[in-house]
């Protein structure tokens, strides 16, 4: 009889290109074995490859699910970040942070606690959940840095108002976006670094010495370089230069196709290597079909076949991120001719070291049997995702049940 809690893939792995036959037990991988009669020859479109879960730093929603919906209460938010998991898991991402954004100090507190309760409660989502990004509330309040940041809402650092919204979230922020440039920004970031939490650089405006004070206190990341600026800069310099520029602050980017031309992820490519990683940035519109919706951030917007995602009455403005990090994997090797290799380690590996997470982001005997199998077109740019295994057990199966029958709240 077979063991319900076992879990055999066979297929190609996309680190190696080796092929093997991967055994999963008690939520780990326990043996992996290569299949050497197979070999590393060219594979077909067929093939099978398997991948760690990918690993994204920042999804604001996905399939109808905000994290940062407002007017509801607290059942309801808590019930939206356990359906919001598992629409997550289901497109190859099996770890990541749930993005809370720049609001009221009420409105914050309220996401932060409704995380916690949702992984308090649900055994799946507290797996999933590696950590909170907080992007703002203390960032640049100029037009074009600021994004689609409320203006009224943005601030300067505040440690006090932070530690109440860490103690909301069970000490689960674990990422802190910021314009450095604020008053005490520096300050804020040597208590984030010290707190053992990731400072990260965005939605800025940040003259150069700015930012290399914000390296110096200890931020470690730029985050989605390149969006969240100006629509024009100064030739030089300016703060996509110096963030390129300082080895200190890796860099993570939205290679969505649209957020930023092939040529400046190329640049970006080789100047930060491995320093660079994958975000998908997604709102709740993302992996929707397509068609017009009106959000309580971007009012009209419209969502196109292709992913982009932009405004109806500015059909040149964005609105926001729409597709997976499946997605971004692909179209960055397409991008940059990358290896298919180096492309997911930008989406697991890359990511799960600079949270400092363990036990994720790679294919290891002994690591999390976190795991997603995929056919790859490298032509188009196109990673189909297959299956997604969590803690050994296929996303989807009724091992999980419903987040809806629990609730607590």
């Amino acid at each position: 009889m077979t063991d319900p809690n076992t879990t055999v893939i066979e297929g190609r792995r996309a680190d190696t290109g080796r092929r093997v036959r991967l055994v999963a037990s008690g939520g780990i991988i326990a043996s992996m074995e290569e299949m050497e009669s197979l070999g590393t020859e060219a594979s077909g479109p067929d093939e099978l490859w398997i991948a760690p879960g990918f690993v994204d730093l920042q999804i604001n929603g996905y399939r109808g699910e905000d994290i940062n919906l407002t007017g509801a209460d607290m059942h309801w938010r808590v019930e939206t970040v356990k359906r919001l998991v598992r629409a997550v898991l289901a497109s190859g991402t099996t770890s990541f942070c749930p993005t809370v954004i720049t609001a009221s100090f009420e409105q914050m507190r309220d996401c932060m606690t409704a995380v916690r309760l949702a992984c308090e409660q649900d055994e799946l989502t507290a797996s999933a959940v590696v950590g909170i990004h907080m992007e703002g509330p203390y960032i640049s309040d100029e037009n074009g840095p600021r994004g689609a940041h409320p203006a009224e809402h943005v601030r300067d650092p505040d440690w006090a108002e932070f530690n109440v919204w860490q103690e909301a979230s069970g000490g689960r922020i674990r990422l802190v976006t910021l314009a450095p440039e604020r008053p005490g920004a520096a300050a804020f970031i040597r208590k984030l670094t010290e707190a053992g939490i990731v400072a990260s650089i965005g939605h800025t405006a940040a003259d150069h010495d700015h930012i290399a004070a914000a390296a110096e206190a200890g931020a470690r990341m730029s985050t989605h370089l390149g969006n969240g600026a100006h629509p024009q800069l100064p030739r030089h310099p300016h703060y996509i230069w110096s963030q390129l520029a300082e080895d200190r602050l890796a860099a993570s980017v939205i290679c969505d196709g649209h957020h930023l031309h092939s040529s400046v992820v190329n640049v970006m490519h080789k100047v930060k290597g491995d320093a660079l990683l994958l975000v998908s940035d997604a709102v709740h519109l993302a992996g929707l079909p397509p068609g017009t919706f009106r959000t309580h951030v971007g009012g009209q917007v419209e969502l196109l076949p292709s992913g982009r995602l932009h405004m109806v009455e500015n059909p040149n403005l964005l609105a926001g991120a729409a597709v997976s990090l499946a997605d971004c994997v692909g179209r960055f090797a397409q991008m940059t001719g990358s290896p298919l290799a180096s492309a997911v380690a930008m989406a697991t590996d890359r990511p799960a070291r600079l949270l400092g997470c363990t036990g994720i982001g790679t294919l290891e005997v002994g690591q999390a049997a976190d795991m997603v199998t995929f056919r790859w077109n490298a032509e188009a740019g196109k990673l189909d995702v297959q299956s997604v295994y969590k803690r050994g057990r296929l996303v989807g199966s009724e091992r999980y049940g419903d987040p809806a029958s629990d609730t607590r709240a």
